[in-house]
């Protein structure tokens, strides 16, 4: 299995391997916020010359592919307009367009997607399943080659944390990426070109989330597309641990392994280096 990543074709394991190494690492997507919110890490890689040295740092750890956020999705988060979130990450993705690792952006914004495109990003990460994509940016996404991670999120951020509710979380996180897979496909995408997200701590419990780890599987099988896992440092760890947001080390890389044996094949992680080192133990271990 591989996935169309932009200028990289990304080797992923099978899904019937994810119980051992034999069909390959998982990939690891390291995160890089240049924002001064983000929930776990905010401000630390504000500006341009903070956020190239942890691009570097993260290189040098192993990581596959590097995320850039300029907007945070915390909870309670209230939304950048356009022009703040392009002088945000612009200048991180010019910069690093060569750094030799696939450039994610993480956006739900068409104009930003426009212009990260432009640059030559290789995947369009999307917390809102690119429900607000007009024909207009649809066709450049059609004319480049960059991946697109489908993700699922009830309500939106400022309030999707005010009880969320579901019959049944999965069959309803299911539904709405087939749903949204469909209509991508229809719109003229090749489905080598996708992956999807079941968007831990987006609008979901505890109790909602641990189904959906359990169960995410399930979850591939039914869509039959890679299965990203965005872990790292999330409340529900702390629900769990009772540990603050940057002590969540040890449940991140717990919850990564879980993910990776429950069918995950790309992790989106803080801690590059320690999961890469997981992955490797877990590799070894399991052959």
């Amino acid at each position: 299995m591989y996935l169309q990543c932009g200028r990289y074709r990304l080797a992923l394991p099978l899904p019937s391997s994810m119980t051992s190494a034999k069909g390959g690492r998982p990939q690891v997507m390291g995160i890089l916020n240049v924002t001064p919110d983000s929930f776990s890490d905010g401000g630390n890689f504000y500006s341009l010359e903070t956020a190239l040295s942890r691009a570097e740092q993260m290189i040098a750890e192993g990581v596959d592919m590097i995320d850039i956020g300029g907007e945070s999705s915390r909870p309670g988060a209230i939304p950048l307009s356009v022009e703040e979130e392009l002088a945000r990450v612009m200048p991180v993705l010019y910069a690093l367009r060569d750094c030799g690792k696939p450039l994610s952006i993480d956006t739900y914004k068409p104009e930003v997607m426009r212009e990260a495109i432009a640059v030559g990003v290789d995947m369009i990460n999307d917390i809102n399943g690119f429900r607000a994509v007009g024909p207009d940016v649809w066709r450049v996404i059609q004319d480049s080659e960059c991946a697109l991670c489908i993700m699922h999120m009830q309500n939106q951020p400022q309030a999707m944390q005010i009880k969320p509710q579901y019959e049944d979380v999965l069959f309803e996180v299911t539904a709405f990426l087939q749903e949204r897979v469909h209509t991508i496909i229809q719109l003229g995408i090749d489905r080598r070109r996708l992956c999807i997200d079941p968007g831990f701590g987006f609008g979901k419990t505890l109790e909602h989330n641990l189904a959906l780890l359990k169960n995410m599987e399930q979850l591939q099988a039914s869509l039959d597309l890679p299965v990203l896992a965005g872990l790292s440092r999330k409340s529900m760890l702390g629900a769990i641990t009772g540990k603050a947001t940057d002590d969540r080390l040890a449940a991140s890389l717990a919850a990564a392994l879980i993910a990776v044996a429950n069918g995950a094949q790309i992790l989106r992680v803080h801690d590059v280096g320690q999961t890469v080192d997981a992955l490797k133990v877990w590799q070894v271990a399991t052959r």
